[in-house]
């Protein structure tokens, strides 16, 4: 793992021009990034049946795609310097609402998004999906945008320059309901699994123009390293503590923690109006965005 670098990066500030250059191509950026995934989602429709200890598996980029669809049209109309990266759905989040993190009070009253939800295939009595009117917080959700709403209060401030993004879209369940983390799957299925997930996540990556991939928690930064290494991607990237209340060190002070860790990585400059964006290396230069090969698909 390389050494983070903790101090904080120069910012690079963007004229009007860029802005206006930005708004026009947005609507084009928004869709190219939709049909990505959809390929990948087509992709993963593919893949045998997951066996134990998985009884459900939930692709909220199908039963939810309205509202997924709404968050990134609104929201990803511009390349990305930033791209906060999640492991996958939680059951109260991105399944209900189909939004990263996506704790349905704040993305319906801070983030905007509607559509209409449906259901999964096949789904499990204890996890019904209930979409926007879903009344359990998810815990990742609240702590995490929470404290970007606290620190941003303008929503469009913080997806000027930043996104949110999970590695892999589906959601994995065990007979008793509870969430499975990727790396409880089969070993064999576990591995197909990454590898479309890593490939998809390099081509988005590059589509965005993305400088930092800050990974949130230690599976989402290992499995960025590994994914753009072997694509052949070249961006800065870092680890953010996980908000999930399954780790002990997120239950004793969360949002100090992260605060402090986004003051070490330069990124609260771009939760300000007008503000930059952090650099690559120590001097503050931006590293080039450099994809040695084309990344072949199954």
């Amino acid at each position: 793992m390389e050494e983070r670098k903790d101090s904080a990066e120069p910012a690079v500030t963007t004229t009007e021009e860029d802005e206006e250059e930005e708004e026009e191509e947005g609507g084009g950026l928004a869709e190219r990034f939709l049909q990505l995934e959809k390929e990948h989602n087509a992709l993963l429709r593919e893949l045998p049946p997951f066996g134990a200890p998985v009884s459900h598996v939930y692709s909220p980029l199908d039963y939810a795609w309205e509202p997924h669809r709404d968050f990134v049209r609104r929201y990803c109309r511009g390349p990305k310097r930033v791209l906060f990266l999640g492991m996958n759905p939680g059951p109260f989040g991105m399944a209900q609402t189909g939004v990263p993190f996506g704790e349905t009070r704040h993305v319906r009253e801070w983030l905007g998004v509607s559509g209409e939800v449906g259901k999964p295939p096949s789904e499990h009595p204890k996890r019904p999906v209930l979409g926007l009117t879903c009344k359990r917080a998810e815990v990742s959700g609240t702590r995490f945008w929470g404290l970007v709403r606290t620190l941003c209060p303008d929503p469009h401030v913080f997806f000027r320059h930043c996104f949110v993004h999970n590695h892999c879209p589906l959601l994995f369940l065990a007979p008793s309901g509870r969430n499975l983390a990727p790396s409880e799957l089969p070993p064999a299925q576990r591995v197909q699994l990454m590898g479309l997930c890593d490939r998809a996540l390099a081509r988005a990556v590059g589509l965005l123009g993305v400088r930092m991939v800050v990974g949130v928690g230690r599976f989402a930064e290992q499995r960025a390293r590994r994914a753009l290494a072997a694509a052949g991607v070249t961006v800065r990237i870092e680890g953010f503590p996980h908000p999930s209340p399954r780790s002990a060190r997120a239950n004793k002070g969360w949002e100090e923690q992260a605060r402090a860790r986004l003051g070490e990585l330069g990124v609260l400059e771009l939760f300000r109006e007008g503000g930059g964006s952090p650099g690559g290396g120590r001097d503050g230069s931006e590293p080039p965005l450099v994809i040695k090969e084309e990344v072949e698909e199954d």
